[in-house]
């Protein structure tokens, strides 16, 4: 048997990075989509030189992660951060480089560009670096010996790359999580980012009657399809998106990933618990009712979603009490999707007014704030609760958001008491209430009561963190 020809893998590379020749541009494939609005936080992360650590791009499948390294590197090309064929982008699970260890590949990459490593500043994406065994050694290796190299690696195996990542690339690797789309990058993504003068929305939670009726049609397209670029860019696969999303997507993770990664051996097990979760997401479980429920014991259950939450499916929300403090025993929590059009693509696509709207809804004001890792909670008492708490501690400048996908507590705020009183205890100002259709902001009890559209708020949350403002669940300027 013959071995590869290194000129056949430099030949591959060449395709890879068509840049290095002129017109020194990425392929078309990429470049006729716009970029996520994301690139916004990532690419500083690419250009910071002064520290020498890897970004290591973790999220779950087809979120567009290759997508957005690409757009990465048209904006080193546009803004010359260093000649063309010094950025060189590798797709780790291409045949032609089985057997190649991260420095030979990029070995083979100077050979290809006549550049010297030790000296000239390189950028390296590696697409897919869980392909390779042992790949957060390598890379740890590759940072401590090229100081002029800056080393970008990305993969879908998110649970395998934020556990290798959390081992062995302490002080070196920098971790960045994509997740599925903000609802700000889903109408960016469809053109229809001028739908709300945003900048006018500062400080203002008011919305015209005819741009509210669009956004609010985009947003329920957003809760059905909105999680992942392909599906928002394609009425094909949203006549079908359960096809794509579970065999691209969960199906993947589920009956690949984790098993492999995890030794898992009872599959269907998995699979139904992660069913189950995702038909009640936004609502309250317990251990001991998913275990009575599946038969399966509570140390197993407990295992499985731990897992799902490494593979970035799902994400769980604790509780709080009426005072703010956590429980000895965490018996009760809420599990959300990390995107609602999971849901719509195991079972059905909802409308505006269907039963299943209002726990979508409330998934998708989460699924906004978990791109900021916030440590928030629920809070649950006797007689009442919230969805959303951020206590900042001591109990200030914490904030509270009830979410209601209806106007009902718009025309009766009584049925806020609880909630009001909850804010009072634990001395917080302001609580914002999500409506269908209702803008307004009142006092109550001392409390500041602000009254704005569920599609409004998401969009602003999602906005506010592409452009790193302070966003404490209020309107950006208060």
């Amino acid at each position: 048997m013959r071995d590869i020809p290194l000129e056949q893998i430099q030949h591959r590379l060449r395709i890879e990075n068509p840049w290095w020749v002129p017109p020194h541009q990425i392929p078309d494939l990429f470049s006729r989509h716009r970029a996520r609005p994301y690139l916004q936080i990532l690419y500083p992360l690419i250009v910071q030189t002064e520290v020498r650590r890897a970004v290591i791009l973790m999220g779950p499948r087809r979120v567009g992660k290759t997508f957005l390294l690409h757009h990465a590197i048209q904006r080193l090309l546009d803004e010359k951060q260093c000649a063309p064929h010094r950025i060189c982008y590798v797709s780790v699970d291409h045949p032609l480089y089985v057997g190649c260890s991260l420095e030979r590949l990029l070995e083979i990459f100077a050979s290809a560009s006549k550049i010297d490593l030790e000296t000239e500043e390189c950028f390296v994406f590696f697409d897919e670096i869980q392909y390779l065994k042992r790949w957060e050694v390598h890379l740890k290796t590759l940072v401590d010996r090229y100081p002029n190299l800056k080393v970008i690696a990305s993969g879908s195996a998110a649970a395998a790359l934020r556990l290798k990542s959390d081992e062995s690339g302490a002080g070196r690797f920098t971790d960045f999580h994509l997740p599925p789309l903000t609802f700000h990058e889903y109408l960016t993504l469809r053109g229809d980012e001028d739908l709300v003068d945003l900048q006018k929305e500062f400080g203002e939670w008011r919305v015209l009657p005819e741009e509210l009726t669009l956004l609010n049609e985009r947003f329920i397209h957003y809760l059905n399809f909105g999680g992942y670029p392909e599906v928002v860019l394609s009425e094909e696969i949203q006549a079908n998106p359960g096809r794509f999303i579970r065999s691209d997507i969960i199906d993947k993770v589920l009956l690949r990933d984790l098993p492999s990664l995890y030794g898992i051996t009872d599959i269907q097990e998995l699979n139904s618990l992660f069913t189950t979760l995702a038909y009640n997401t936004a609502q309250e479980v317990s251990l001991e009712q998913l275990s009575q429920r599946s038969t399966v014991s509570k140390p197993t259950i407990k295992k499985y979603i731990e897992y799902l939450q490494a593979a970035f499916l799902i994400r769980t929300v604790h509780r709080v009490d009426r005072t703010g403090r956590h429980f000895k025993r965490a018996n009760f929590f809420k599990v959300y999707l990390t995107n609602p059009s999971l849901r719509a693509a195991l079972f059905s696509p909802v409308e505006a007014d269907d039963q299943a709207t209002g726990a979508l809804v409330e998934t998708a004001v989460f699924a906004q704030w978990f791109q900021q890792d916030q440590d928030s909670h629920y809070a649950r008492w006797d007689k009442g609760e919230i969805d959303l708490v951020h206590l900042a501690l001591p109990h200030r400048d914490g904030w509270a958001v009830e979410v209601k996908w209806s106007d009902r507590f718009f025309q009766r705020p009584e049925l806020l008491r609880e909630a009001i009183g909850f804010c009072v205890q634990n001395e917080i100002a302001s609580l914002v209430v999500t409506t269908r259709t209702q803008n307004q902001r009142t006092m109550r009890q001392g409390i500041e009561l602000e009254f704005v559209p569920a599609s409004l708020y998401c969009l602003l949350v999602g906005y506010n963190i592409i452009a790193g403002k302070s966003f404490r669940g209020k309107p950006p300027g208060h």
